[in-house]
């Protein structure tokens, strides 16, 4: 089965260049808030879903098994990256097969917002204090607050080619006519 770009959206967000110090962010969606530099990335990775899903929305069933490319691939980053701070993948996900398990929009978008939950909850359950633990990385060393940095930068990669290949089939990024916030 052709791999869809659609299915980037099954990766993680993150990011958080900005450090907070014991404050606690709540969300409007109910979600609780976290402290500190976890809460900065939080609200990277909330704004991130939001357009991953709107634009997933946009997009019609019919343009799912588009590519602009045969090499095209998306990522169960959402999944995998989260390990690298200590949230395993569920059992019940095969991140290597993910890809190419579906092309049907609706379980597209209900396994991406599946992926963001796993997202969520990795931050919640991660100690402000293991930000500073470093990991193994690339023949060097980084810190699990460099590991969320990357995420979310990697992630912000990811919503790029997703917004390049939705233009490329004729749909406008939903949020581009959204009013400005005056909240």
């Amino acid at each position: 089965m052709p791999r869809s770009p659609i299915v980037l959206c099954l990766i993680v967000m993150m990011a958080g260049p900005v450090r907070v110090s014991a404050q606690v962010y709540p969300y409007r969606d109910g979600t609780p808030g976290v402290t500190g530099y976890r809460s900065e990335v939080m609200a990277e990775v909330m704004i991130q879903e939001s357009e991953f899903v709107r634009l997933a929305e946009a997009i019609p069933a019919d343009k799912y098994t588009w590519r602009p490319s045969q090499d095209v691939h998306a990522s169960a980053a959402n999944y995998n990256l989260y390990k690298l701070v200590g949230t395993p993948t569920p059992a019940s996900v095969d991140t290597k097969t993910l890809e190419q398990s579906t092309t049907d929009k609706a379980k597209v978008i209900t396994i991406l917002k599946a992926s963001y939950a796993h997202a969520k909850a990795a931050i919640r359950s991660m100690p402000d204090a293991d930000l500073e633990k470093t990991l193994h990385w690339n023949g060097g060393k980084i810190t699990e607050r460099g590991v969320l940095l990357f995420i979310v930068q990697h992630i912000a990669q990811h919503l790029g080619q997703q917004i390049a290949y939705a233009r490329a089939i004729g749909v406008v990024p939903p949020w581009t006519n959204d009013p400005p916030r005056k909240d």
